[in-house]
Formats: C-alpha cells, sequence, structure tokens
C-alpha cells in the first residue's frame, strides 16, 4: 500500500525508522503539505477556510494562491479582521500525521535530521531509530510581538545550566537552548503584530526567511529550517507604534490586504457564529432579525463616524461583545421581573454601551464627545439609518396637518402634553401597556407591518418612538433608569422643575 494511503491508525503503529521506510515514506516541506492538500481541496471542492465569512472572493482566494506558491505571508489589516483565525486554520490544510525522530526538539525529520541529536541518534540506531508522530494541531506556534521580545526568545541562547550538567564546552552545539523559531520546524509559525518587533529582533529573521541559517552568541549552524511563516500587522502601527524593515518586508513573498464585512449580513453571519450565548438566554429570550440588524448597523455608524479614529478600525469584536450584553440585558430584566420568558427592546440597547466604548478609539479622547456619549449616538444613528427600512421617512414637506402623515396621530398626542417614561426593567405587561397608551402607534405598525408576530410588533412600536425622536419629530431624554419621550417643542420651551435644582443652580 502507498504510503499516502495509510489511515492515521495505521501509521501510529509505525514505531521505528526501518519501519518507515519500508512503508514508502518520502520526505515534504511544509510548504509542499499546504500545497498538496489545498490542490485536493480545492479539486473536491471542499471549502479551505471554514466560518470565515465575506472573504470568499478577496481574501481567501489571495491566500490560496499564496499557498500554492509557497510563500511566507503577511496579513495586512484593522484590527478584528480575522487575521490570526485565517493563521490557525491553516493548520487544518496539513497532513494530519507526521513522523519525527522520538526526543527530538526540533522535530527532526527521520530521513532529513536537522539537529545534532537527530543525527546522532539515526547514526547510533540506524533503523532502529524509535520513531513519533506529531499532529498537526501540535504544528502551530504563535508569538505575540511586544518590545520586550529577544533574540533568545526567538532563535535562542546558550544555556549555561546545560552545559554544565552535559559537562560540555561552550563551544559545542549541544549547549544551546533553541527559541521558538527553530523549535517550529516542520510548523507553521505565527508572528503577531509584526511592526511592534524592535528592529533588531527583525533583523535577525532576514537569513532564517531566505538563507536558512541561524546564528547564536557566535555559533553559525546551518540549519535549513522548514517553517511556513505567517505575519500579521496592523497599517496604523506603521507610523503609532513602529514598522516593518524594508529588507524584511523584501523577504516577505505575499502580503495579502483583510477588510471588514462589506454588508450587513455578512456582519451578522460572523456575529452569530461566534457569540457565546448561553442555554438559558436562549430559552428566556426572543431576539428578531430587527435587533440583530441594529446592532451591526452600530458598528458600521462607528466606520463612518467622524469621533472614531478610523486609522484604528472598529473590531468585529465589537458587535459580538454588544450582542451578548443585549441578550443578558434582556435576561437581567426577565430574572428582576420572575418572568420565564421575554423579548429584546430597544430599550435593552442601553446594555450594549459599555461593549461600544471599549472598542473604539475616539479622534479627540476625552476632549469634545466623551466615549459613552459618543456610544449612545451611533445607537441612535443605527436607528436613524434602518428607520426607513421599516417605515416611511418622516419628511419635512409632511407637515403634521397634513391627513397623509402616517406619524400624525403619535406626534398630536404627544403635542397635546402627554409623555411616555419607557423604564429599563418594566415588565413585558407593563411596557406593552406603556407602548399601547400611544394612540396610533399600535396602527401604525400593523399597516406597515402586518405579517410580524406580536413580539416584533411590540419591538417596532418602540423603534417608531425612537426613530421619531432621531428625525426630531419628538422629544427623546435619557432618565436614570430608563428613557422618556414628549412634545419636540413643550420640550424645548419647559422651564426644569426647582425641586430638581441644587443650591449652585440657583446661585
Amino acid at each position: 500500500m502507498n504510503y499516502t494511503e495509510l489511515t492515521a491508525d495505521q501509521l501510529l503503529k509505525i514505531h521505528t525508522l526501518g519501519e518507515l521506510k519500508a512503508a514508502g515514506y518520502q520526505s515534504k516541506s511544509v510548504k509542499q503539505e499546504l500545497r498538496d492538500n489545498l490542490i485536493a481541496k480545492l479539486q473536491r471542492k471542499e471549502p479551505t477556510f471554514e466560518g470565515i465569512w465575506g472573504y470568499e472572493d478577496t481574501v481567501i482566494p489571495d491566500i490560496e494562491r499564496a499557498i500554492l506558491s509557497m510563500h511566507n505571508m503577511n496579513l495586512l489589516g484593522l484590527r478584528g479582521q480575522a487575521k490570526t483565525r485565517i493563521a490557525r486554520q491553516m493548520t487544518e490544510l496539513l497532513d494530519e500525521y507526521i513522523p519525527v525522530i522520538q526526543g527530538s526538539e526540533l522535530n527532526d525529520d527521520p530521513l532529513q535530521p536537522l539537529s545534532r541529536y537527530g543525527v546522532d541518534k539515526v547514526q547510533e540506531l540506524g533503523e532502529k531509530t524509535p520513531i513519533g508522530w506529531l499532529h498537526r494541531s501540535e504544528r502551530y506556534a504563535e508569538k505575540l510581538a511586544t518590545p520586550d521580545v529577544s533574540i533568545a526568545d526567538l532563535i535562542g541562547d546558550v544555556d549555561p545550566i546545560k552545559a554544565a550538567s552535559l559537562k560540555l564546552p561552550y563551544s559545542d552545539e549541544r549547549v544551546i537552548h533553541y527559541g521558538l523559531v527553530p523549535r517550529s520546524h516542520r510548523c507553521i509559525f505565527v508572528i503577531n503584530e509584526l511592526p511592534d518587533l524592535q528592529a533588531r529582533i527583525q533583523v535577525a529573521l532576514f537569513n532564517i526567511l531566505q538563507e536558512g541559517d541561524i546564528q547564536i552568541r557566535g555559533f553559525k549552524l546551518r540549519l535549513p529550517l522548514d517553517i511556513q511563516f505567517v505575519f500579521t500587522a496592523n497599517p496604523e502601527d506603521y507610523t503609532n507604534r513602529g514598522s516593518i524593515v524594508t529588507p524584511l518586508k523584501d523577504r516577505i513573498d505575499s502580503q495579502i490586504i483583510t477588510h471588514y464585512p462589506k454588508t450587513r449580513d455578512i456582519s451578522k453571519q460572523i456575529t452569530t457564529q461566534e457569540a457565546k450565548i448561553k442555554e438559558p438566554q436562549k430559552d428566556k429570550v426572543v431576539v428578531n432579525q430587527i435587533a440583530q440588524d441594529l446592532i451591526e448597523q452600530v458598528a458600521i455608524e462607528a466606520r463612518d463616524s467622524e469621533y472614531v479614529d478610523e486609522k484604528s478600525g472598529v473590531s468585529a469584536r465589537l458587535t459580538i461583545s454588544a450582542y451578548e450584553n443585549l441578550l443578558s440585558a434582556a435576561e437581567r430584566r426577565t430574572l428582576i421581573n420572575g418572568e420565564n420568558q421575554t423579548y429584546i427592546r430597544v430599550s435593552d440597547f442601553i446594555g450594549v454601551i459599555p461593549a461600544i466604548t471599549g472598542k473604539v478609539e475616539l479622534v479627540y479622547e476625552g476632549e469634545q464627545e466623551g466615549a459613552g456619549i459618543v456610544a449612545h449616538n451611533l445607537v441612535g444613528k443605527a436607528i436613524r439609518t434602518m428607520f426607513t427600512d421599516y417605515f416611511p421617512k418622516p419628511d419635512d414637506k409632511n407637515k403634521e396637518g397634513k391627513s397623509d402623515n402616517p406619524f400624525k396621530a403619535i406626534i398630536n398626542w404627544f403635542g397635546e402634553g402627554y409623555t411616555i417614561d419607557l423604564l429599563n426593567d418594566l415588565s413585558n405587561e407593563q411596557y406593552e401597556l406603556a407602548l399601547n397608551s400611544v394612540p396610533g402607534l399600535a396602527d401604525l405598525v400593523k399597516k406597515h407591518h402586518k405579517e410580524a408576530n406580536k413580539h416584533e410588533q411590540v419591538f417596532l412600536m418602540e423603534f417608531a418612538l425612537h426613530g421619531l425622536a432621531e428625525y426630531s419629530k419628538l422629544s427623546k431624554s435619557a432618565l436614570d433608569t430608563g428613557t422618556r419621550f414628549k412634545d419636540l417643542l413643550s420640550s424645548m420651551f419647559s422651564m426644569p422643575d426647582l425641586d430638581d435644582l441644587d443650591e449652585d443652580d440657583l446661585g
């Protein structure tokens, strides 16, 4: 039987170099492995990077071309664009098991030993050299580049303890303690945030990438390391914290530019896939598509906002965290009110504010707009943008007095001096009663969304109030525990209650 046709169970029964040769094993580089397995997947029409959405026509084809070219690659993009996830998934393109000389630090190929240990072992035992097996999940190494990363971390250093215990002089290469790069021989090695690596450390990678030798404290070792390098970098880092030195960039064969999801639906797929929703939350909280779309729209608004630093980007982790917080806000309500089930409300978006404030870099940090105000504004802009997907645009040409204005009854009711307070922790019954107290609100939703179920109709009723406020048809003000809606003009001309003023305000 051909070696390539052996099953994993059959491979694991091979224990010596002689048995391995008899099975027909031939050495293959890690890049050749990736290439061969990618070719097989493409021919079988199988997806190469499952769960990576929005890159089917852009990033993934570029990565596949780089693998077919057997290139080292740099994934260049803003935060939260699945760069590291892609690198980790590349292990799925490796062979399930590869043979190594048992006890070797450098994953020595039995037919092409690299280390002194491997060479000596084969010379000593020959065909009886013991063989171990390395699973593809163990063939991935990753290092986050930080300013304190040293040559010893990546390449290696002389180990005086090893020299003393083995009674060897410092001139013997066996006293070397190898770093992460040599120990990643026959593996995929990832350096995240490459520009953060000090220039002198980047220089140390030159020979490894091109010539295949390393230098450690005077030792010049010819180690033709077999490594698939994948680097990741953020364009912002080129100017803010460092840069990739030009000769190193020249030695990285393919630079692949990543991007954020191009549509709301793709972004929603990613959020739904990645969000960690607990089983009790799934049972207690009913989520509608409008709320999910609104979460994604918040991120889209943030990426276009004048207050958010576009060089820093807005990570996909924002929508994932926001979605988790949204469900937790609704779950908290059910626990407080002793209810078995609830449905998402626009009021619950108060819970997504902490997920936004920690994930956006402001242009004027701490100056004109605070992070909390910006977060509230982003939610408001998202509501405004999506409002016309569900209701007619509240056009200024549609004067409130005209009979064809779909919002006439609602606006007139508030104009008569009525207000409505939607508190965050209202029970389901109290919440529905409050919304149904607004004349024309339920009729508006039924007219434009006859197919919506009860939960969606109630959500759209509140959504309509928020939308009218964003279009300056109503006044919306924040309370300590909720939101108050009232007539726009009366809010502009009303004086504050004297009971609400402190001594400083009164002079």
